[in-house]
C-alpha cells in the first residue's frame, strides 16, 4: 500500500527529477536558498534547533508479530510504532510532497559489496537532501542483481521542514516534557523495507536510518554490521575503529600512510570488510588543519560550486563566507558531509580483507581508563557487550555536557536484533581470523572533564600505530584489577606516565574514589542489561567491579 501510494505520487506529480547529476542538484540547492555558497565552493546550511543532532526518543520501528523473535524491545532504543500510525504519517508526508514545487529522486545502494548492497531510493522535496544522498550512499553497481537484496529495494521518504499534525494524533506519538505531541518522527519498517523522516532537518537522521536497516537485515544473512572505521596500511592489512559519535573513528581513520576504507559504517563476511557508504559525515567543531589535515583539506580545498558538493552543517558562518569552526552556540554538533574521493588517500573500492586489528574507541571523561589496553577474547566480549563511553556534547539534542553512558556494540541505538546476533557474529569472526583487539581512550587523563585535560591526539595516533603495527605484540604489561585490563608498561613514542592513569591525577585518592564509582557503574548496569541473559561465566568476569 505504502509504495503504491508513493508511486501514484511519483507519476502524478508536476515535476519529478530523478537520478540529477550533482551540478544539477546543487544548482537547484543555492537557487531555492537552501545554502549559502562558501568561497571555497562549499554548501553552508542551518537547520532548526531541534534539528541539530539526532532525536533518539522520535526514532521508532514499526512492530510487526512476524519480527518479534528478532528485535530486542528491552533495548531503551527500540521504540514502537502501530503500522496503522505509520501508514497515516506515510500518506501525511506524501500529501506534502504533493504540495511541494518539485520532487527529487535519488537511485543508491547502501554497501561497497555488490553480493549485499542494499537498493535504497530517496524521494524528498529538498534538494540538499538529495545530495546529501549523493555523497553519502554508493552509486547502484552494473552488478547489482547478484545482490541478495536485488528485490528488495529500500524507500526512504524524507520531508525535513514539515512538521507533523499533532491534533491527528494525540496519544499516538511521544509526549515531550511540556505535555504537547511531538511533531518530529524518524521511523523503519523492516518488513516493508520502509524508511520516513518526518520533521527533522538533520542529515544524519536519513543517514542513521539506512544504517539502522542494515544493522537489522545483515545478521539474518550471517553478515556482521558494525558502526566502526577502517583503513588499510601498505600491506593490505585491514584496521577497525568501534566507537560512538565524538570517540574519534572519524578522525582517526583518516591517516596520510593508511587508506581510508570508510569512516563510520562496515559490513564483515565471508569475504573481508565493506563499506557502506559513498562519503564522510564528520563533527566540524573545533576542527584543526595540523591535526586533522586531511578532513581539512576534504573539506575547505577550492572546488567549483556545481562539482562541489560539500555540505557545511549547522558551523557558524558570516555574510562574507568565513567560518568559525570553534562557534559552538548554535551546537556542538556542526557537522559536513563529503565524498570519500575527497580525501586524499582513500580505497575508493571500499572493500578490504579480513582485519587483524580491531580498536575500540572510548572518551572518557571520569580520566581513569587507561589510554591504550589490550583485550583478550573474554574482555573483547565484555567491551563489545557493553559499548562504554562519555557521551559528548551535541550529537543528540539536549546533551550540554558529558554523561557516562553504555552502548552495546558501540552503537546501540542503531542495533535493533537482540544482542547475541552480534555478538555470537564477532565472536566467531575474531577468533577465525586471529584478530587482535585494543581499547583506546581518546578521552580525559589527568582528572575528570573540567579538571583533567583531552588525550592529545598526537599521542593517540602513536599509540595506535603501534598497536597496527604489531610493536605492542611483546611489550609487558601490567594488570588494571579494578577494570580487568592489560595496560602496557611501555609505547613507541608515548611517555611511560600517561599509560597508566593513576599517575597522571595529582591526588591518589581522588582517583581511587572516582575509580571505584565507575566500576560500580559497570557492575549495575552489566547486571541490569545481562544479568538474566546467559552471558559466559569468563565473559562476567571481565566485568568492571566484579
Amino acid at each position: 500500500m505504502a509504495i503504491e501510494t508513493l508511486n501514484q505520487m511519483i507519476a502524478t506529480h508536476p515535476e519529478v527529477l530523478s537520478n540529477l547529476k550533482r551540478a544539477q542538484i546543487t544548482r537547484y540547492a543555492v537557487n531555492q536558498r537552501e545554502a549559502l555558497v562558501l568561497p571555497c565552493g562549499a554548501l553552508s546550511t542551518w537547520t532548526p534547533p531541534e534539528s541539530t543532532g539526532r532525536s533518539p526518543k522520535d526514532t521508532v520501528i514499526v512492530r510487526y508479530p512476524e519480527l518479534e523473535e528478532h528485535i530486542d524491545w528491552t533495548s531503551p532504543n527500540n521504540l514502537s510504532i502501530d503500522p496503522d500510525i505509520f501508514q497515516r504519517l506515510w500518506i501525511d508526508a506524501l500529501t506534502e510532497l504533493w504540495k511541494k514545487p518539485r520532487v527529487y529522486v535519488t537511485d543508491r545502494v547502501i554497501g561497497a559489496d555488490p553480493k549485499y548492497a542494499l537498493p535504497v531510493r530517496t524521494v524528498t522535496d529538498f534538494a540538499l537532501t538529495s545530495l546529501f544522498t549523493m555523497n553519502m550512499f554508493r552509486p547502484v553497481p552494473g552488478n547489482i542483481k547478484e545482490s541478495i537484496f536485488a528485490d528488495k529495494r529500500f524507500t526512504l521518504l524524507v520531508v525535513p521542514y514539515d512538521k507533523i499534525d499533532t491534533s491527528r494524533y494525540q496519544g499516538e506519538l511521544r509526549r515531550r516534557e511540556d505535555g504537547s505531541t511531538s511533531d518530529m518522527l524518524i521511523a523503519v519498517d523492516f518488513k516493508n523495507h520502509l524508511g520516513l523522516v518526518y520533521g527533522s532537518a538533520y542529515c544524519g537522521s536519513a543517514k542513521k536510518l539506512m544504517f539502522t536497516a542494515m544493522n537489522y537485515y545483515l545478521p539474518h544473512e550471517n553478515i556482521l554490521p558494525l558502526h566502526c572505521s577502517a583503513n588499510e596500511d601498505r600491506n593490505g592489512e585491514i584496521s577497525l575503529f568501534l566507537g560512538l559519535s565524538g570517540t574519534g573513528k572519524t578522525t582517526l581513520s583518516a591517516d596520510k600512510n593508511r587508506s581510508l576504507i570508510g569512516d563510520d559504517e562496515h559490513g564483515w563476511d565471508e569475504s573481508g570488510i565493506a563499506n557502506f557508504e559513498h562519503g564522510c559525515y564528520a563533527k566540524l567543531i573545533d576542527l584543526d588543519p595540523e591535526k586533522e589535515p586531511e578532513i581539512h583539506k576534504a573539506v575547505f580545498s577550492h572546488r567549483q560550486i556545481e562539482e562541489n558538493g560539500v555540505i557545511i552543517e549547522n558551523c557558524m558562518t558570516y555574510p562574507d563566507g568565513t567560518v568559525d569552526l570553534s562557534d559552538s552556540r548554535l551546537t556542538q554538533n556542526s557537522r559536513v558531509s563529503y565524498p570519500l574521493r575527497y580525501l586524499s588517500n582513500v580505497k575508493i573500492k571500499g572493500t578490504g580483507a579480513h582485519p587483524s586489528t580491531i580498536i575500540f574507541l572510548t572518551a572518557d571523561a571520569n580520566g581513569i581508563l587507561p589510554p591504550i589496553s589490550r583485550l583478550n577474547a573474554e574482555q573483547t566480549m565484555l567491551w563489545f557487550l557493553m559499548g562504554y563511553t562519555s557521551k559528548l556534547a551535541g550529537t543528540e539534542t539536549g546533551i550540554k555536557e558529558p554523561q557516562t553512558t553504555f552502548s552495546r556494540f558501540f552503537g546501540q541505538p542503531f542495533m535493533a536484533n537482540k544482542p547475541s546476533y552480534y555478538a555470537n557474529l564477532l565472536g566467531t569472526k575474531m577468533k577465525q581470523h586471529q584478530t587482535r583487539v585494543f581499547l583506546v581512550n581518546t578521552g580525559w587523563s589527568g582528572g575528570p572533564y573540567g579538571t583533567g585535560s583531552r588525550i592529545d591526539i598526537t599521542l593517540t595516533r602513536a599509540m595506535l600505530d603501534a598497536a597496527m603495527e604489531g610493536k605492542l605484540d611483546n611489550v609487558t604489561y601490567t594488570e588494571n584489577k579494578l577494570f580487568h585490563l592489560n595496560v602496557p608498561d611501555s609505547c613507541p613514542g608515548v611517555p611511560g606516565e600517561i599509560l597508566h592513569p593513576e599517575s597522571t591525577w595529582p591526588d591518589r585518592d581522588s582517583f581511587e574514589q572516582r575509580a571505584d564509582a565507575l566500576a560500580r557503574e559497570f557492575s549495575e548496569y552489566f547486571d541490569k542489561a545481562y544479568g538474566n541473559a546467559g552471558i559466559d561465566d569468563a565473559v562476567r568476569a571481565q566485568c568492571p567491579g566484579k
